[in-house]
C-alpha cells in the first residue's frame, strides 16, 4: 500500500468519525443541528425506533440514488457513514451530556462554534480522500461535478431543502442549523484547500 493510499484511508475513517462526534456536539449545544440531521431527526421523531437504525435506513434509501447517479462516490466512506455514523452520533451526544450535565450558555455557544469548524474539517478530509462519501454529501458533489455548478452554492441549496423539510416534520431549527446551511459549503472548500489537499497529496499537489 502506497503512503498516499494509507493517508487517504486514515483521512476517510478519521473524517467520518470526526463528523459523527461533531453532530453530537451540535446536539449538546442545543442551538440546532446541521441540515441533514434536522431532516433525519424529523423523520425519526415520527418512528418508534432509536436514532441509529433510523439513520441507517434513511441512508440506505439514498444509497439507491447513488447507484443510479454516480457509483464512483460509493466506497469506504459511504459504508462507514451508512453503518456507523448514527451510533457515533448517539455516543457523542451521551458523552457530552454526561460530562457537562448543566452546561452554561457560554459553554453551549463554544460547543456550537467548535462543532461547525470540526464538521467542516472532517467533511473536507474524507471528500478529498475520495474513497466514498456519505449518501447525502454525494448529492451536492455529483451535481457540482456533472453540472459544473459551484459546490458551495449547490450545498447551500441542498442544506436549505433539508432544513425546511426537517422543520416541517417537527424538528427545531436553531442558529446552528442556519449557520451550517449557509456556510458549510464555503467552509468545506476552504478546509479542502488549506488542510485536506496538502495532507493527502503533499508537495505533489502544491506543485
Amino acid at each position: 500500500m502506497s503512503n498516499e493510499m494509507y493517508r487517504r484511508i486514515l483521512m476517510t475513517v478519521g473524517g467520518v468519525l470526526i463528523c459523527g462526534f461533531s453532530v453530537g456536539m451540535f446536539n449538546f449545544s442545543g442551538f440546532g443541528m446541521d441540515p441533514f440531521q434536522v431532516f433525519a431527526h424529523g423523520i425519526w421523531g415520527h418512528l418508534p425506533f432509536s436514532y441509529g437504525p433510523v439513520y441507517t435506513v434513511i441512508n440506505l434509501i439514498l444509497l439507491v440514488f447513488m447507484f443510479i447517479s454516480d457509483k464512483s462516490k460509493i466506497g469506504l466512506g459511504t459504508l462507514i457513514n451508512l453503518f456507523l455514523l448514527g451510533y457515533v452520533v448517539e455516543f457523542s451526544s451521551n458523552l457530552w451530556a454526561g460530562l457537562f450535565p448543566h452546561p452554561s450558555l457560554l459553554l453551549r455557544a463554544a460547543f456550537l462554534c467548535a462543532a461547525i469548524v470540526i464538521m467542516c474539517i472532517g467533511s473536507a478530509l474524507y471528500f478529498t480522500a475520495d474513497l466514498g462519501v456519505s449518501t447525502y454529501d454525494a448529492i451536492a458533489l455529483t451535481l457540482s461535478q456533472k453540472k459544473g455548478w459551484p459546490f458551495r452554492f449547490v450545498r447551500i441549496t441542498t442544506d436549505a431543502i433539508c432544513t425546511l423539510s426537517g422543520y416541517l416534520l417537527g424538528t427545531a431549527v436553531g442558529i446552528g442549523t442556519l449557520v451550517t446551511a449557509f456556510f458549510m459549503g464555503p467552509l468545506i472548500e476552504f478546509f479542502n484547500r488549506t488542510i485536506a489537499e496538502p495532507l493527502c497529496f503533499g508537495k505533489r499537489k502544491a506543485a
